[in-house]
C-alpha cells in the first residue's frame, strides 16, 4: 500500500484545493499519472486504485474537487460546469508545473463524473498528455423520473440555486462489501449535487459526444455492464466517435457503476495499467490537423453549411431571415447587423456594450432577446477572457522590465484593447491597433482620443493576411492580440502566412493572445439566416477544434502557456509565448 502526502495547489480562480501525491519509488523515469474521483467522493477512496494499478514508478496524484473531500466549496456546488473543467486544467498545469513533468509525461485515469470532466477538458483544452482512462463516463445519468431535466431546468431558473442528494445507495456501486461498508461511514462523501452541476453534466456531455472527433487523445473507455447509475449507449456513442487514432473500449459484465471500485476491479485495472504502459513504451500517436481544412469532419461540417438546405430547413429559414428584414429592423443591434454584416466590428463593438435600444419598446424587446443570444454572451465572456489574459502579461512584461510595445492585427473599433491598457497609464506602453475596414480603423480612433490614449496608441489600416502589410509593423513589439479573425476564415494557408508574420513582429519571448471558435451551438442557424461583412454573403463557419487551432500556433514558433473558455465551450482566449 502506498503511501500519500497531503498538498494543495491554487486553481484559476484563487480557490486553494486539496489533493494527494503518491511519490514514486524511484525518479529514474519520469511519469506521472492523474486520477480523478468520482462524483460525490474524494481522492481518499482513490488509494484502491493506486494500488490495484501497481504502477510504482509512476509519481501519482488524485485531488479533492471543490466542494468535494477536503477542498472548500459549498458542498456539490460550483458556479458552472465550466469552473470544474477549468480546475481540471489548473490542477494539471501545477503538477506539471510545480513536480516538473511534460504534459507527455503525464497519464490521466478518472471515473464517473470526473471522466465528464476529464473529456470535456480533453475537448475544450486539447491538453499534450499522453493517454486518458475514462471508467463509466456519465454521460447520461439515470434520474428514473419522467421529464426529471426540465424539471430541474424549471427548478433552477425559478429558485435560483438547488440541491439534489444521491438516490444512489452503496449497494447499487459495487459488489464488495467493503467497499459499500467504507462509503456508507465515510464522512467526506458529499451526498448533494447542485442542479446547475447536474444539468451542465447533461448539456456538456451532449456536447462532447456530439463532437467527440475533435478529441485526438489515446484513449480507453471502460464500461461497466450492469450500471444502475448512468445509461451505456452515450458511452458507446462516444467512443464510436472518437478521434483519436488510439482507442480500446472494454465492457464488464455484471459490473455496477464503480468500475475501478468494484469486486472484481482488479480486471480493468489490470486493462487500465496495460493500456497506460503501452503508451508510454510507444511514441506520442497525435495526428496532424494542419491540414483539417481539406478533410475531416469540420470540413464536412462546413460543406454541408455552405449547400442548399433541404426544402424544410430552407423553408423554416427563410422565414426566420424574413422576420429579420421585416420586424427586426425594429431592434437596432438587428438593423447594425443587416447593414453592417453580423460579424463586421461595429457588430461586435454593439455586442460589446450591450444595451439594448431599438424602435418602440417591441424593438427594444427584440434587441434584448438578440443580445442575450447564448453566442453574443459567449463574446462578451471572451472579452472579459482576453482582458484578464493581456492583465496578466502587461503585469509579466512590466515586473521583468520589459515595456508593453503591442500590436493587434484586426482590432475591430478596438474596444477590448483600449479599455485593457487603460490601466496602464503612467508605465511604459505604447500600441498599435490595425484593421482593414475603413470604418473601423476611423471608429477605433475616435474611442482612443475619447480615451485620451492618442499620445500611447495608433490605429492604422492594415491586413492582417498579407505579408507585406505585416511586414510593416515594427519589429519590437512584445505583446500581439489575433481576436475574432481566423475564425471567420475556412482556410489554412492564410492563417499560417498571418501568424507568420506576427511572429516576425514579435522580440524573441514577446507573448501572443489568441482566440478560436472550437464550438458553436447555432452554426446552422448563423449560415442560413445572417449575412457576412463580404458583400453581405452568408455567415458561414468552419470551426477549428482545439488541438487544430494549437496547432496552427504551435507550427509559427509559439508555445502554449494558457487558456481560458466559456462553459459552454465556444469561445476560447489562449496565452502563448514565442519560443523560435
Amino acid at each position: 500500500m502506498r503511501t500519500a502526502t497531503d498538498q494543495t495547489f491554487v486553481s484559476a480562480d484563487g480557490t486553494q484545493l486539496f489533493y494527494r501525491r503518491w511519490a514514486p519509488s524511484s525518479s529514474a523515469t519520469r511519469r506521472a499519472l492523474i486520477v480523478f474521483h468520482r462524483g460525490h467522493e474524494h481522492s481518499g477512496r482513490m488509494q484502491a486504485v493506486v494500488d490495484g494499478l501497481d504502477l510504482p514508478e509512476f509519481d501519482i496524484f488524485a485531488w479533492d474537487a471543490r466542494g468535494h473531500g477536503r477542498s472548500p466549496g459549498e458542498r456539490g456546488y460550483a458556479e458552472d460546469i465550466g469552473v470544474l473543467v477549468k480546475d481540471v486544467d489548473s490542477f494539471v498545469r501545477h503538477v506539471c508545473e510545480t513536480h516538473r513533468y511534460a504534459q507527455g509525461d503525464v497519464a490521466i485515469v478518472a471515473q464517473s463524473v470526473g471522466a465528464v470532466l476529464v473529456a470535456t477538458w480533453l475537448h475544450d483544452f486539447a491538453p499534450k498528455v499522453r493517454c486518458a482512462v475514462l471508467a463509466s463516463p456519465a454521460f447520461e445519468v439515470k434520474l428514473y423520473v419522467p421529464f426529471a431535466i426540465p424539471g430541474l431546468r424549471l427548478l433552477l431558473k425559478l429558485k435560483g440555486k438547488a440541491f439534489v442528494n444521491s438516490y444512489v445507495k452503496a449497494k447499487f456501486l459495487t459488489h464488495d462489501p467493503e467497499r459499500i461498508s467504507s462509503y456508507q461511514a465515510d464522512p467526506l462523501i458529499t451526498r448533494a449535487i447542485a442542479v446547475n452541476i447536474l444539468i451542465g453534466l447533461f448539456d456538456v456531455a451532449e456536447r462532447v459526444i456530439a463532437d467527440a472527433a475533435a478529441i485526438v487523445t489515446p484513449t480507453q473507455v471502460l464500461i461497466s455492464g450492469a450500471d444502475w447509475v448512468v445509461h451505456q449507449k452515450p458511452q458507446k456513442r462516444f467512443f464510436e466517435r472518437l478521434g483519436a487514432a488510439v482507442k480500446e473500449l472494454h465492457e464488464f459484465a455484471g459490473f455496477y457503476h464503480d468500475t475501478l471500485g468494484e469486486k472484481d476491479r482488479h480486471l480493468p485495472l489490470a486493462r487500465a495499467r496495460e493500456f497506460i504502459l503501452r503508451q508510454f513504451e510507444s511514441a506520442v500517436s497525435v495526428p496532424s490537423l494542419l491540414a483539417a481544412d481539406e478533410a475531416g469532419h469540420t470540413k464536412d461540417e462546413y460543406d454541408r453549411l455552405a449547400a442548399p438546405a433541404s426544402v424544410p430547413s430552407a423553408l423554416y429559414y427563410g422565414a426566420t431571415r424574413m422576420g429579420f428584414a421585416t420586424l427586426g429592423r425594429l431592434s437596432d443591434g438587428i438593423a447594425l447587423g443587416l447593414r453592417t454584416g453580423f460579424d463586421s466590428g461595429s457588430t461586435l463593438d454593439y455586442v460589446y456594450r450591450n444595451v439594448p435600444s431599438g424602435k418602440t419598446p417591441l424593438g427594444r424587446l427584440f434587441d434584448a432577446a438578440y443580445l442575450n443570444s447564448i453566442g453574443w454572451k459567449g463574446i462578451r465572456i471572451r472579452k472579459q477572457h482576453i482582458e484578464s489574459l493581456l492583465a496578466r502579461v502587461f503585469a509579466m512584461l512590466l515586473s521583468s522590465g520589459q515595456p508593453v510595445r503591442l500590436v493587434d492585427i484586426a482590432a475591430g473599433h478596438g474596444r477590448y484593447v483600449v479599455e485593457a491598457l487603460e490601466g496602464l497609464k503612467g508605465r511604459d506602453f505604447g500600441a498599435l491597433l490595425r484593421d482593414y475596414s475603413a470604418l473601423n480603423v476611423e471608429s477605433g480612433r475616435t474611442l482612443i482620443a475619447s480615451r485620451g490614449l492618442s499620445e500611447r496608441v495608433s490605429f492604422e489600416s492594415g491586413d492582417a493576411f498579407d505579408p507585406q502589410s505585416l511586414a510593416a509593423i515594427p519589429r519590437d513589439r512584445t505583446v500581439a492580440v489575433i481576436s475574432g479573425l481566423y475564425e471567420l476564415f475556412p482556410d489554412n494557408a492564410r492563417i499560417r502566412r498571418s501568424l507568420t508574420g506576427v511572429a516576425q513582429a514579435l522580440v524573441q519571448g514577446a507573448y501572443l493572445v489568441y482566440t478560436n471558435q472550437p464550438w458553436h451551438p447555432q452554426l446552422e442557424l448563423i449560415a442560413r439566416t445572417l449575412s457576412s461583412h463580404r458583400g453581405g454573403q452568408p455567415w458561414v463557419m468552419r470551426r477549428r477544434v482545439q488541438a487544430e487551432m494549437d496547432q496552427l500556433v504551435e507550427e509559427a514558433g509559439f508555445s502554449k502557456l494558457d487558456q481560458l473558455v466559456d462553459q459552454w465551450g465556444i469561445f476560447s482566449v489562449s496565452l502563448a509565448r514565442k519560443t523560435a
